[in-house]
């Protein structure tokens, strides 16, 4: 199997990769090589070409002499090197069996980040629902990073982390940037067994687990992304979509998935309000009618701040523990509403990206974000599940915060306020489509 460190698209922009062989010879490597070298039995290392540590530089005026020197016969033995790797797995896979390996490689090679889970075994696997669905967070995440950094001109930084007791994840973070004060989109593939706390958190939403010796063995997968614009008039928009499998006693297996989409904005816009729900509403409707006004009201209840009375936003869909008609096709709703992430969302942001603003409104913007912060830290299922779970990312986990937030004593907006406007609608929920 290959042994490859990833680099961030930061480093491979910056100078490419260099990969030394067992017998010690570096050759420069480009994205598209480097792929296509993630998929060969030969075992590799990898350095980054700037960033003078580490043993291949034997001193940093040394290796770049060596590299500018060499680039270009190095470049061309890459080539042909990788061809050779080409033909002769062509040569004993069937023309499907090798149409099937591309399509993963493709979909991989417009990833943030290779996979979680080692690419050979998701082509091996790419019927299971596990591959299916860790394909279709990575491609979700990648859509998304992609949408936001064209509107905003900066680019995502992109952590890779692993976690010991299985898995790992890609957070993919743009921070204090022209248009977003924070804009996160994780992914996570994680297993291994269920911490007391996350099992009873379960087991209170009605699910009658039963582990061998008090462990239970699970494996979660999910996308999960919240997006603070600098503006106040451009809202704020959380997505999350997830599977989940846990091992019973009995070598049973319990599914489900859960997820939705929904909105925060700090002030009304019914134009915005319209778009954004008859975007989902769409996506639910290419599976079932009724699937939208059941995960709207879902929502409305589920992102409700208790101690407030009030909801965090003006909702979108909601939903988990989905378990029904069939494991295949809650998989293909859940990738149509992950699919309407982007078009809910871009357009809206592209109307207000100039609109100005005045000094109390980005007051109000604060205040607001101290409700999102509050709902997040006090009753966010996934904040919980995640904070319970040994072994999890933090900074991943809160990710979710704004970068600014503010808590006055005692504060109530005038009536007839464009402000009080919004706290209407937080208080009593209106269909919007």
């Amino acid at each position: 199997m290959s042994s490859l460190l990833f680099l961030s698209r930061t480093g491979l922009s910056a100078g490419g990769l260099l990969l030394r062989n067992g017998g010690g010879r570096y050759t420069v490597v480009s994205p598209e090589l480097y792929s296509l070298c993630h998929k060969s039995s030969t075992k590799f290392s990898v350095r980054c070409l700037t960033g003078a540590t580490g043993e291949h530089t034997r001193g940093s005026s040394y290796g770049r002499r060596a590299l500018l020197a060499a680039g270009a016969a190095v470049i061309a033995g890459v080539v042909a090197s990788f061809s050779h790797f080409q033909k002769a797995e062509m040569k004993s896979a069937t023309p499907q069996s090798k149409a099937n390996e591309n399509d993963v490689l493709e979909k991989c090679r417009t990833f943030m980040s290779p996979p979680v889970t080692d690419v050979g075994t998701l082509q091996k696997n790419k019927d299971d629902i596990k591959s299916k669905m860790e394909l279709l967070i990575m491609e979700t995440q990648a859509d998304v990073c992609r949408a936001l950094a064209e509107v905003d001109g900066s680019s995502f930084k992109v952590d890779r982390w692993q976690r010991k007791e299985g898995g790992g994840g890609i957070s993919c973070v743009l921070q204090d940037g022209r248009v977003f004060e924070k804009a996160g989109v994780n992914v996570s593939v994680v297993s291994g067994f269920l911490s007391e706390e996350a099992a009873q958190q379960m087991k209170s939403r009605g699910k009658p687990l039963k582990g061998k010796d008090g462990k239970l063995p699970f494996c979660a997968m999910g996308v999960s992304s919240v997006i603070h614009p600098k503006n106040p008039h451009i809202p704020t928009i959380h997505f999350n979509y997830r599977y989940f499998e846990i091992e019973e006693e009995d070598g049973t297996k319990q599914w489900w998935f859960g997820g939705g989409t929904d909105l925060t904005p700090t002030y009304l816009d019914n134009a915005d309000a319209a778009h954004f729900h008859k975007t989902l509403k769409d996506a639910c409707d290419q599976h079932n009618p009724k699937l939208y006004p059941d995960f709207k009201k879902w929502c409305d209840n589920y992102f409700f701040i208790k101690h407030r009375g009030e909801r965090r936003g003006i909702g979108g869909i909601f939903f988990d523990d989905l378990e029904s008609p069939s494991k295949a096709e809650v998989f293909e709703f859940v990738k149509s509403c992950a699919k309407a992430v982007v078009p809910c969302y871009i357009p809206i942001v592209k109307k207000h990206l100039n609109d100005s603003f005045t000094s109390e409104e980005k007051h109000w913007q604060q205040l607001r974000r101290g409700r999102y912060v509050e709902f997040n830290l006090i009753y966010d299922r996934g904040t919980k599940f995640g904070l319970a779970t040994s072994g999890s990312r933090i900074e991943s986990i809160l990710m979710s915060l704004p970068l600014t937030a503010r808590w006055e004593y005692m504060h109530e907006p005038h009536k007839g306020t464009k402000e009080a406007e919004i706290l209407d609608i937080l208080r009593n929920p209106k269909d919007w489509v």
